[in-house]
């Protein structure tokens, strides 16, 4: 058997640096699929889950409601994405390590936000979506690791970017499904799972990834796992410096777009919440495409990432500062497509930087794992953080400037990493 990009199962290495160039058809499948997960994610936390806690709960409970549904379902997100990880890495599967980790994530995340659309009550909703992060984050998992153990450093600024591309993209397509093309709650869910399911697949069955021999197998060891979730920065400084700064530019992320659909509907007074949020994602997507792919390959041929980092930190931090000073729609479609440009470049570059200060190829996803409690737990602090500030400690605009601070803690953050320039 052959892998996507031409290599032979046996001849694999699946603990060697890659140094043969992918091709074509292993980025296609691979951006694929996170376009698939990125629907999946947050397609139900920006579109569905919002309604379906006003339905549930009412205008006046809604903020709440969303925010212990968010929550707990990130604090699983926490533990299950670096613990797929690290059992992903120990996998002496036939089919490979990642693919088995991808197609169990696929098929019972899918099943689970079909479930969503069942759930009368808010304890319900917040069960479900447990599930369905729990298996999404595994899935995401063994996409994740697939870049350090198939790209080569060279090229890994231009396949994140094409990647970061494909994700921003999955949000378009997941919240346009649900706002244009079918409306209705139930049947959006249903499909939304659907996208989910079939647009994995094709990376499922096409992912040859190397079979890791069983002598070779890492041993696991529950105490070490528990340990590996503190990043240490007297073993790892770099790692510690790149996870803290993905931490914090999650957190703005995170904080800005929790009550985006809210902010159109309670502050801007949009006529058509649902229509108005998928103009700000199309803009902001509009944005990615300009520079996910560009700054990606800019990042390569210079060999050079902090910098790029950091630019792209200070940008997103702007688009927050702006819808803070003036919110109006006309201000919203214009800070979203700054944040997009911003965004872009960062997807790209911080994802290639975080792949060259991973401490070992042993455990290459569950450390990409930890990295990602950096995007997990976010979305558990993100509304203990806005929650507050919209009801009673001066709202949205307030709101977006905390956004634009912890934002650039983020850019302060990258400074310190010395191994990657």
């Amino acid at each position: 058997m052959t892998s996507v990009d031409g290599s032979s199962d046996i001849a694999l290495n699946p603990l060697a640096e890659p140094t043969k160039q992918v091709k074509s058809g292993f980025i296609l499948a691979l951006s694929i699929a996170n376009l698939a997960i990125w629907a999946a994610f947050f397609t139900p936390l920006q579109n569905l889950l919002p309604r379906m806690t006003e339905i549930i709960s009412g205008s006046s409970g809604k903020e709440t409601s969303l925010a212990i549904v968010a929550g707990v379902g990130a604090f699983v997100a926490i533990v299950a994405n670096p613990l797929a990880g690290a059992l992903s890495d120990r996998t002496t599967s036939r089919f490979g390590r990642r693919r088995p980790w991808v197609l169990g994530g696929a098929v019972i995340g899918a099943g689970a936000i079909a479930a969503l659309s069942s759930q009368t009550t808010v304890v319900g909703l917040a069960l479900v979506w447990v599930v369905a992060q729990a298996a999404i984050n595994s899935a995401f998992a063994g996409l994740t690791a697939a870049i350090p153990d198939q790209v080569p450093v060279r090229a890994r600024g231009a396949v994140s970017g094409w990647v970061g591309l494909a994700q921003s993209l999955g949000l378009v397509v997941g919240i346009g499904l649900v706002t244009i093309v079918i409306t209705d709650l139930t049947t959006g869910t249903y499909a939304t799972a659907v996208l989910y399911l079939v647009l994995v697949l094709p990376f499922v069955f096409l992912l040859k990834d190397a079979r890791l021999l069983k002598d070779r197998r890492p041993d696991f060891d529950l105490g070490q796992f528990l340990k590996g979730f503190w990043v240490s920065p007297k073993q790892n400084p770099d790692f510690a410096w790149a996870w803290g700064a993905r931490f914090f530019v999650s957190l703005g992320n995170a904080t800005a777009v929790i009550y985006l659909l809210y902010l159109l509907q309670d502050e801007l007074k949009y006529p058509d919440p649902a229509q108005g949020q998928l103009i700000l994602v199309v803009v902001y997507t509009l944005g990615i495409v300009a520079t996910a792919v560009v700054f990606g390959k800019l990042s390569d041929r210079s060999g050079k990432r902090k910098i790029f980092v950091i630019i792209a930190t200070i940008i997103m931090a702007i688009a927050a500062l702006i819808l803070a000073v003036a919110p109006n729609f006309g201000v919203a479609v214009l800070a979203a497509a700054i944040l997009g440009l911003g965004y872009g470049a960062y997807l790209a570059v911080d994802a290639a930087l975080i792949t060259q200060v991973l401490p070992s190829a042993e455990d290459r996803a569950r450390d990409l794992g930890v990295i990602n409690i950096a995007n997990s737990a976010p979305q558990v602090i993100a509304p203990v953080i806005a929650a507050p500030i919209v009801t009673s400690l001066g709202g949205y605009p307030v709101l977006y400037i905390v956004t634009a601070v912890i934002t650039l803690i983020g850019a302060v953050l990258v400074r310190p990493i010395k191994s990657v320039r």
